[in-house]
């Protein structure tokens, strides 16, 4: 730990130096307004690393308090140092123009814009961030569906985490709002804390509120496990939610059977060897009646397996859908879906953008999402993707 913040210290360091060096002197303000702007810039050294000191702090409001000012440095910090990448882009293209065209003033109005584009998208983003989630609706056409399945309504939440910004009143909303819908069936699909039982029961209580025709069920994602999964599998049960470990249930819906699994986060055999993620098992004893098959798993790439072990439809969360610059780019490279509805040969994945938002109280251009999901029939199969 002490060696990680060590690291994040000096890379924080350089990049608040880079910004610092390639803004400062071009802003076209006065001295006290630049003096001000590199006293932020000092602060925001220190306060970007700071949230990886909030769990260690025995007082939860001085660590809610210190984790608030470390996460809103930490995203005007991201913004300024996209838009700053951004412009040396603008003013290496504007060299490259004959000198006719190239405008004295560009570098002082860039940075200029640069600080107060910033300061408007972490605003906007904030504000996005904390606002309810608003329900999204998605039509999954299932080959072979059931008569008695057709309009099944299942609700998912994924990637809430409760922790030091986000408490008991947020997380109220969004329930309020989910037993709103009238579920047939809720899915929890992982990283729904970000903390200990024993720190965040009182916050979480409201997870036992939600309420669907045919139960709540909730798997693991990669934050339950830096935050203790086994305790919080026991106290999902003890609320009433259902996990689902590598194993399945089956369920009646107007005499038609539906199987609903899940499986433990992709990363999940990192933490504990015992809990390899894996769809094939989870479908151990499954009954051959049961001819509809959704799958609940945290990360989009176990659809591979999910898809091979014969599954309809995977509901995953994890990728925030991006959440915000510059995560936007880079969770393509780990996942293979970022947001929305895909197929892969047989089998339908959703890919929720979360409910709430992790780490930087920042949303721009993936909003939240209570995501409401109605299985229909499909006329016919569509072909392999």
């Amino acid at each position: 730990m002490r060696q990680t913040l060590i690291v994040l210290a000096l890379v924080s360091a350089l990049l608040h130096l880079y910004l610092g060096w390639r803004l400062l002197p071009a802003l076209p303000w006065p001295p006290a307004a630049v003096g001000l702007a590199g006293l932020w810039l000092l602060a925001s050294t220190v306060l970007t690393p700071a949230p990886l000191l909030a769990r260690g702090i025995r007082d939860p409001r001085q660590a809610d308090r210190l984790a608030w000012t470390g996460y809103l440095a930490m995203g005007l910090f991201s913004s300024l140092l996209v838009l700053t990448l951004l412009r040396e882009l603008l003013l290496l293209a504007a060299a490259l123009l004959p000198a006719d065209w190239f405008r004295p003033g560009l570098p002082a109005r860039s940075a200029q814009g640069v600080v107060l584009l910033a300061a408007l998208l972490s605003l906007v983003g904030l504000l996005n961030a904390r606002r309810l989630a608003a329900v999204r609706t998605v039509a999954v056409p299932v080959a072979g569906l059931p008569a008695a399945l057709q309009g099944f309504r299942i609700v998912q939440l994924s990637d809430v985490h409760v922790g030091h910004t986000i408490k008991r009143g947020y997380l109220q909303a969004i329930v309020d709002r989910a037993n709103g819908l009238q579920a047939d069936l809720m899915a929890l699909t992982g990283d729904l804390v970000d903390g200990s039982v024993h720190s965040l029961r009182e916050h979480t209580a409201p997870f036992g509120e939600l309420r669907a025709r045919h139960g709540v069920y909730a798997v693991t994602g990669n934050h339950e496990y830096y935050s203790g999964a086994d305790s919080w599998v026991a106290e999902w049960r003890r609320l009433g939610i259902t996990p689902l470990m590598n194993e399945h249930r089956v369920i009646e819906h107007e005499g038609a059977p539906l199987l609903v699994a899940g499986v433990t986060d992709y990363s999940a055999h990192r933490f504990d060897a015992s809990q390899r993620s894996d769809p094939a098992a989870a479908l151990a004893g499954a009954p051959g009646t049961a001819t509809v098959k959704l799958l609940l798993a945290h990360q989009p790439r176990s659809a591979p397996a999910a898809a091979e072990a014969g599954y309809d439809l995977q509901l995953s969360g994890h990728t925030h859908g991006g959440q915000f610059l510059p995560w936007n780019w880079f969770v393509p490279l780990q996942q293979p879906y970022t947001a929305g509805l895909h197929r892969l040969r047989r089998l339908w994945v959703y890919t929720s953008r979360g409910t709430g938002y992790w780490g930087p109280p920042l949303r721009f251009g993936a909003p939240s999402e209570i995501t409401l999901l109605t299985l229909t029939r499909a006329q016919a199969v569509d072909p392999p993707a």
